[in-house]
């Protein structure tokens, strides 16, 4: 195996040294050629300014612009803008790029070949990046470079500005329309609130305890007027009994004093008109007792009621038979007698006085009660719709906490919009900084010597192995005895070196010195061409 690897790279040998001239001639026109390639490509020029964003040492607050978005997010938007058309244009038109090609093609074209071919932005480490230009000019290749970086300063500084106006304006502009609908709604809770203040469940409470004191107060002043009626019941009575008293003692005093008159004799205690009289008396102070207990529709006081209207009609029978002097009718001077009988009487005045003050007192909380009972009413009315006002408070006042809350953080963002617009307007901000600016290029990226000029030595290499390679194959003479004895099969037994001529001997020498000229004079002529393109600039390494 090794054995045929020797002989396989010997043959290799063996045809290189054979065709080595086809080799090296085609080297030698390929590196000539790789010149003339050289020569002939227009030099591209690359200059490169670096910038750096530099954050703000004052930050207002979240609204800034330097906090609401990253450095490549800002970098990505200014690169937007820096080579937009108008932008790209006016560059154009000041450093009168691209004669002819504006001359055969439409701005926009233009503007797009040189966003896609000649400008490069590339982000470093951190916060600093790079933006290069690249042409045939070296000196508008650096100016170029320069202005692409001033336009970033320029389009940060105006975009930072607009911003900052925009969002103010807008901060602004949603922070009023927050505040109408807060104030709206803020309206509407202060009319309901005025409108059922003391149904409002925030009164409940208060109406509890105030009807509770209300209903104590009503039941104590329905006590009151039960213990004064009853009183008043009392008084009746201790008058009737002081009545009966006076008219007895008077008719006593008549009987052993002297003649009784008709009159007398009407009050005499065991008549009938004076035992009728004195249970019409009784029956009116046991009625009044009973309707302090009992209504009108109770057995009890229509039989009492009954029983009262009989005695009255028994009345007026017994005095319509009674003398005119002794009738229900009393003369002037009977019922004069009677009155002055019971004014003197201070027993008798002191009970009607305190009768009348018992009526008086009786009336006055009747009437306290009335209003004690309306105001209850009221109260009721108002505890009844309590868990109406309730609901309907819940309902309006669902979505009041989120408005106060948005309008609360939209003050906040307008205040915080306000001072990052005055932090751009003072140039306080974030913004670009040029690290280094654009270097003078003094040798072109575009083509490159050295690259060249080997990829024509590789090219002429492979075309020249390519050939020779051909050449071998195309030709069918045997130059090694295993070979001859592969294609006969047979064993060959000796063999003869190649003769010679002197003739031919002669003739191969003539054509290789020939031939060595030829490629000493292909040589220096490219080497002389080198070192003189090389002196005037036209080949840079």
């Amino acid at each position: 195996m090794e054995q045929q690897q020797r002989q396989q790279t010997r043959k290799y040998v063996s045809l290189l040294l054979r065709r080595k001239k086809i080799i090296i001639s085609f080297m030698l026109l390929s590196l000539f050629g790789g010149l003339a390639f050289y020569l002939k490509s227009p030099k591209v020029y690359e200059s490169t300014a670096l910038l750096i964003y530099e954050r703000a040492k004052i930050n207002p607050g979240k609204m800034a612009p330097n906090v609401q978005t990253r450095t490549r997010e800002m970098i990505a938007t200014l690169t937007q803008q820096v080579t937009s058309r108008s932008s790209l244009e006016s560059i154009i038109k000041q450093f009168n790029l691209y004669p002819a090609m504006r001359r055969k093609l439409p701005m926009e074209d233009v503007v797009d070949l040189m966003r896609s071919n000649n400008i490069i932005i590339k982000p470093e480490k951190g916060d600093v990046f790079d933006v290069t230009f690249q042409g045939q000019n070296p000196q508008q290749v650096m100016q170029v470079a320069n202005a692409l970086a001033a336009k970033f300063i320029e389009e940060n500084l105006r975009y930072r500005e607009e911003r900052a106006t925009e969002t103010s304006a807008y901060a602004s502009d949603e922070m009023n329309i927050a505040q109408a609908t807060l104030s709206k709604k803020e309206a509407a809770m202060r009319d309901y609130k005025l409108k059922y203040y003391n149904e409002m469940p925030q009164q409940f409470q208060s109406n509890m305890t105030r009807l509770s004191a209300l209903q104590d107060q009503l039941q104590k002043n329905t006590d009151s007027i039960q213990n004064l009626e009853r009183t008043k019941v009392m008084i009746q009575e201790q008058i009737t009994k002081r009545k009966d008293a006076l008219n007895q003692l008077t008719m006593q005093a008549q009987q052993f004093g002297g003649t009784i008159s008709p009159s007398d004799q009407a009050l005499d205690a065991d008549s009938p008109l004076a035992s009728v009289i004195n249970n019409i008396n009784r029956s009116k102070a046991a009625l009044s007792n009973l309707l302090l207990r009992y209504t009108n529709r109770h057995p009890e006081v229509k039989r009492l009621k009954k029983k009262l209207a009989e005695l009255e009609k028994k009345k007026a029978e017994l005095e319509k038979d009674m003398p005119p002097s002794a009738n229900g009718k009393k003369d002037d001077n009977q019922a004069s007698t009677d009155s002055i009988l019971y004014s003197r009487d201070k027993q008798l005045s002191q009970l009607y006085l305190q009768l009348t003050e018992a009526s008086f007192n009786i009336k006055l909380m009747r009437k306290n009660g009335k209003d004690i009972q309306k105001q209850i009413s009221q109260y009721k009315k108002w505890i009844a719709k309590t868990p109406i006002r309730e609901a309907e408070w819940t309902a309006l006042t669902r979505d009041y906490k989120q408005l106060y809350d948005h309008f609360q953080k939209l003050l906040v963002r307008n205040l915080e919009a306000e001072s990052a617009q005055s932090l751009e307007r003072r140039q306080k901000g974030s913004q670009f900084k040029i690290v280094d600016s654009a270097f003078y290029p003094g040798k072109p990226i575009k083509p490159d010597f050295r690259r060249i000029m080997f990829a024509a030595l590789g090219l002429g290499l492979a075309l020249g192995g390519g050939l020779a390679l051909f050449l071998e194959m195309g030709d069918t003479s045997f130059r090694d005895a295993e070979d001859l004895e592969n294609f006969l099969d047979l064993p060959v037994v000796c063999s003869l070196p190649l003769i010679v001529s002197d003739k031919e001997k002669k003739s191969d020498r003539l054509k290789a010195i020939g031939w060595f000229i030829l490629f000493l004079i292909g040589l220096v002529t490219l080497t002389a061409v080198m070192v003189h393109y090389l002196n005037n600039g036209r080949i840079i390494l």
